[in-house]
């Protein structure tokens, strides 16, 4: 059961992945993207929130809260990877600014391939990274699609507009059995580490990083939101692209790393639904 249960939760974030980025190209042009990341002081200040001072925090919290040395690296892991696929979703749920959150997820995503690979074997002596890895799965999953959906829209905008609220309402539907089918999975290991500190720890990350990207974002109120946003969500699929290939014996490292995931679900979800909902109003 359980094998079936994982089987369907590797499908329905696959699929939404693929829908996601595909909706955003089917409905944004490279310009849209591209052009707010001009602004260099934002790049700068995201960049340093990010790669800096969020792997900073997670040092200091891995000191500071007496954890197992596996959950310690775990959330190292969390720390030191960005660009998840998440964030344009959690900027469409808030009213944000949507091509600007593309546009940073890019940006994160492409430093974190060549970030994780010197940064991480001077935090954690004896881990290797692999940059092909980390590069091959997010190009495959996000920017072929992303790409793909750019160019029907630029050649073929009949046709990209007839698609995209099929790949949107692909993208919400498999959100949701994402968040319940990992609940369901993960559960009982979340359970077992009740005391050991590793919520607390991951419950810390995120609020630290939510409070650095918001502040590091600007004056403008989309910015400092995505920019927000995009710090709290870790690319975790990155993560567990270095945990397999480094700890796939130690499964206290994988487990850190799907705690961080579920929180940054259950807490990022329903907060950019409530702004979302406030901008409404």
């Amino acid at each position: 059961m359980k094998e079936a249960i994982q089987v369907l939760a590797d499908l329905s974030t696959l699929v939404f992945v693929v829908s996601s980025m595909l909706s955003l190209g089917l409905s944004l042009t490279l310009p849209q993207i591209l052009n707010p990341l001009k602004d260099v002081g934002f790049v700068l200040r995201v960049l340093l929130a990010n790669f800096v001072l969020v792997p900073l925090v997670a040092y200091l919290l891995t000191r500071i809260i007496p954890l197992d040395p596996s959950l310690s690296i775990g959330l190292i892991l969390l720390a030191t990877v960005a660009g998840a696929p998440f964030l344009p979703k959690l900027a469409e749920i808030s009213k944000g600014n949507i091509p600007l959150s593309v546009g940073l997820m890019v940006l994160l995503m492409v430093v974190t391939v060549f970030y994780a690979p010197i940064v991480l074997p001077l935090l954690l002596p004896g881990v290797q990274v692999n940059p092909l890895e980390i590069a091959r799965s997010l190009i495959i999953l996000m920017l072929i699609p992303l790409a793909i959906g750019l160019f029907i829209h630029a050649r073929y905008e009949s046709i990209a507009e007839s698609l995209q609220p099929y790949m949107a309402q692909a993208s919400s539907t498999t959100l949701l059995m994402v968040f319940v089918l990992m609940l369901v999975l993960n559960i009982q290991s979340v359970v077992n580490t009740v005391g050991s500190g590793a919520l607390l720890a991951a419950l810390l990350l995120i609020a630290a990083s939510l409070g650095i990207g918001y502040v590091l974002g600007g004056q403008l109120r989309d910015a400092k939101l995505v920019s927000a946003l995009g710090t709290a969500q870790r690319n975790v699929a990155a993560a567990m692209v270095v945990a397999t290939g480094n700890f796939s014996n130690d499964p206290k490292v994988l487990t850190m790393i799907l705690i961080g995931l579920l929180l940054m679900l259950v807490i990022l979800m329903p907060l950019a639904g409530e702004i979302g909902r406030r901008a409404t109003r």
